[in-house]
């Protein structure tokens, strides 16, 4: 199994509009070396989960080939 460059790209962009918009408001006044160090560690992190959550969800439908039988019951009625 190999990475998906482009996955790790999404997921990557992902966290740091996710650290952008929540953490760096706040810790820019105090951003020294420990602290940047810290939110560093913290993308690095989200950016394994969120690769890791779309790896699974992909990778899961394609198994199952969810798309090629467009039967999306729990998202749409018959009525």
């Amino acid at each position: 199994m190999t990475i998906d460059a482009w996955r790790l790209a999404e997921s990557a962009a992902g966290a740091a509009v996710l650290l952008a918009v929540t953490a760096m408001p706040t810790a820019w006044h105090a951003l020294d070396t420990s602290l940047t160090a810290v939110l560093g560690g913290m993308l690095a992190l989200l950016t394994a989960g969120v690769y890791a959550l779309h790896a699974v969800t992909f990778d899961c439908f394609r198994m199952t080939r969810h798309r090629e039988k467009r039967s999306f019951s729990y998202t749409q009625s018959k009525d």
